[in-house]
Parts: structure tokens; sequence; C-alpha cells
């Protein structure tokens, strides 16, 4: 049923797919429904944490108003400040010996390099264990897309960790768009500051091997990465530069800048994709890019199809100091979006500009903004508890049986899919990649398929779904 201008538009409908479709509205006790994750409000979830010693503990943190039972990491040392603030909470090296040991977890939080959420992820929704994952959700097209069918399989609550998916501004950009504020947009650019570790320089693996430090257990680190001595060079916090961990600087931050765009305009799939990046020095006519680490900058143009009502868009993304054309209507000394980055949506009427995760959405020309908000469109869209958490908040409350998160899997599955391929694009310079969105497939060059999938090592292996 169409529905008027007017109308409130359910969070339900704006969430969508099939993960919401599963998600009960109802709220019963648990002794009723029985299993695992069906907690009532009145309760308390049982929480672990996987990867607690850098953002994973903030994560813990903001779910303060639950029990954490059990925190894992693989360098004690790293995570012992964490500990510390949960005494009470079992301690764990291997994520899998926790999970398969340790009975009374509800939900799962996965905060691990990049390299490494998918397989735990995969083992924590497999037991039936809600999770909250850290963006990007996967290191790879295929992961992500084994995730978001696992959700739907094993009927869990799921969140990804883009945390401005929860807030105002975001709601914002979509509701000013859907209005029609600046017309029918065809062309987005985007950019962020990121790198801000080391990245795009010529660097073959170290070749020397310094001893592993105490406390450490660096194979249980590498998980399903290829086997590499330890070194410095990879952690902690610069693994996201290296090919085999991270996901570089597209990936850090476009699953927060490009969150505005892919809701807002509703996309899915793009038909193709081409980058560009920054050299590298090492001798005088070297040829052969080193793939061990990410260039330090890159520009990656996205083509995506119509959708209903909005006609193709070209969307181009910018890092590594990388900006696009400064709009004429921003007033000197206004700088562009802000310090980690932004977005620039070009309409048939007029731009909108705003800043990472959507915020402060402004309307360019002045003249247009000021105009505009004479009559702001209502808020349509379901708002998430603003305060300390807001976004874990939302997680914990789909946990316990309310509406599904906004930002689950059936929704960042498909965002992180596309970002990744961006990461794709970058190893493929140059060229322009025809993207078969629904069968994971290059269509018009083998050579860029090998990573849409990484080689999982040995005993590492992720289930097909």
């Amino acid at each position: 049923m169409k529905k008027d201008k007017d109308s409130k538009i359910s969070r339900r409908e704006f969430l969508g797919g099939s993960a919401a479709t599963a998600m009960a509205f109802t709220i019963v006790p648990n002794h009723v429904l029985g299993g695992p994750g069906r907690n009532a409000p009145s309760e308390k979830l049982n929480i672990a944490g996987v990867g607690v010693g850098g953002m994973g503990k903030n994560n813990i943190r903001a779910c303060g108003t639950e029990n954490i039972v059990a925190l894992c990491d693989v360098d004690q040392t790293y995570a012992g400040a964490v500990y510390k603030r949960y005494p009470n909470a079992k301690q764990w090296t291997d994520f899998r010996q926790m999970l398969d040991t340790q009975k009374n977890i509800d939900a799962v939080i996965v905060a691990t390099p990049d390299h490494s959420h998918a397989v735990v992820a995969m083992k924590a929704m497999q037991l039936g264990k809600h999770v909250y994952v850290q963006k990007p959700l996967t290191h790879n097209v295929w992961e992500a897309r084994m995730l978001t069918r696992a959700a739907k399989k094993y009927q869990v609550a799921t969140q990804m960790g883009n945390q401005g998916h929860s807030g105002e501004g975001i709601r914002m950009v979509c509701e000013w768009i859907w209005n029609g504020a600046i017309g029918k947009v065809r062309e987005v650019q985007a950019w962020t500051n990121r790198p801000v570790w080391p990245q795009g320089i010529e660097l073959d693996r170290p070749q020397d091997t310094p001893p592993v430090p105490d406390g450490l257990n660096w194979d249980l680190w590498l998980g399903p990465a290829r086997e590499r001595p330890y070194h410095p060079a990879y952690m902690p916090r610069i693994w996201r530069g290296w090919c085999d961990f991270g996901t570089g600087a597209l990936g850090d931050m476009a699953c927060h800048i490009m969150d505005p765009v892919f809701w807002a305009l509703k996309l899915r799939y793009p038909t193709y994709v081409q980058a560009c990046h920054s050299t590298y020095y090492s001798k005088m006519w070297k040829k052969e890019t080193n793939w061990e680490i990410y260039p330090r900058s890159s520009i990656v143009r996205y083509q995506f199809p119509a959708r209903a009502e909005m006609p193709p868009v070209k969307f181009t993304w910018y890092d590594g100091g990388m900006m696009p054309e400064r709009p004429t209507e921003l007033a000197d000394g206004l700088r562009m979006g802000d310090n980690d980055g932004g977005a620039l949506f070009i309409g048939e009427k007029g731009k909108l500009m705003c800043g990472c995760y959507g915020r402060n959405p402004r309307l360019l020309p002045d003249a247009l903004m000021k105009e505009y908000k004479q009559n702001l469109p209502p808020k349509t869209i379901p708002r998430i508890p603003e305060g300390e958490g807001g976004h874990e908040q939302d997680w914990v409350r789909a946990c316990k049986g309310g509406q599904p998160a906004s930002s689950n899997f059936d929704y960042s599955g498909p965002l992180t899919e596309t970002v990744v391929m961006g990461t794709l694009a970058i190893r493929n310079a140059g060229k322009i990649l025809r993207w078969d969105g629904e069968n994971m497939k290059v269509t018009n060059g083998e050579q860029a398929n090998q990573y849409v999938r990484r080689e999982y090592r040995k005993g590492w292996e992720l289930e097909e779904i």
C-alpha cells in the first residue's frame, strides 16, 4: 500500500529484509521460548568479548548493563587492563575453546583484526550466539555473504560496529534525500584522512625474526592468514595496512563514510568498479606492485545501476589525502566534511554535504539550506536512543527479542561487500572490473576473482552457507 508523505514509516520497513521478518515482535519469558538468545528484556545477557585489548574494550564498556562473563584475547599483556576491569569474567586465549566450553554465553562481541572477524563470528552463530562484529564486517566479499546467510540460517541478532548508523546525522541525510531536497542524485564523492598508520611504503615482509613477546599467542593471532614469523611491524593496530590482515584505508573508513550514501540511495551491487593508487618506490623501472601492503592513497570509482525511482549513480572514493574538487557553493574558509572525512551528494537541484557517519549534514548553496529549514521533512526513520553505547545497546535490545538492530547483517553484509569490492579494485588498478554481484564474480577478468575469497590456513576454513 502506498503511503502518503506524512505517514510514519516503521523501523521494520527501513531495516527490511528477511532478518527483520524473522525476528519476533512479541517478547515472552525465556522459559517459554527456550533455546539460546531468547532473553526477556528484564534479563541480562551473558556477553563474551573476543579481541578485547583494542576497540573491543569500548564495545564491552558500552554493554555495561549486561553480564560480562568471558573475555578472550590472543595477547594477554595487551588485554591485561580489560581483564582487571572485569575480574569475574573467565579469561581465554582461544575463542574456539571458549565457545565450546563455556555454556552460559548468550552473545559475542568480535573486535579482532579484520582477517579473523568471519571465523569468530561464524562459529558463534553456529552455536546460536548473537554477534556484534566490528567494521568492516569481513576481510573479503565472500566472507560478508557467508555471514549474512548465516545470520538468517541461525536466527541470531546481529550488528556491525559502524556506530554512526545509529546516529541522527545519517537519518537526516536519508530523510532529506528521500524528500527530494536536492532532486535526483547521479553522483557522490567521498573522502577520508586515513591511513594514519604505516602504509604505502615499499616494504617486503620483515626478514628478521624477533622473539614473540610474552603473553602473545602468535599462531592464534594469525588465525586463517598464511603463516609468517612474528614481527612488531604487524601489531598492534598497524595490521590495517597489511593485505593479509587488514583492508586498508577504504576498509577502515568506508563502512562509516559510505554508509549514508548506501542507505540514502538504496544501493546494492555495483555494475563495475575501477581504481588507481599512488605508486611505490623501490628501484628504477620496477614494474611489479608489492601486494604485501596497501598503497598510501587511492581513488576508487563505483558505478551503480538505477534502483526503482532512483537513477544510476557514480560513487567516487578518495583516501590518503586525495580529495574531490571543492564545491564552488561552499564558502571560503569552511572545511569539507570533518576531521575524518565526508561525503558530497550532487543532485539536480543542489548538493548535500556531510561529515563522517553523516554528521552535520548541510545543503549547498546556503540559500537552499536556509529555505529548506523552513520546511524540514518529518522524522520518519525511527531513532536510536542517544547516549553512551547507543549502537551497542541497540544490539542488546535485539538480542532480547526486540526489533532487529539498525546495522544488522541484512544491511551491513551488502554494505561490506561493496566496500571490500573496492579493495579488490585497488589490487587491480587501472582495470574496469565488471561485477556480477549475485554470483560474486568479476566477469571480465578471472585474475581479479582470486581476491573475492581468500585461501584459509588449514584448520581455519570457513563454512560455506
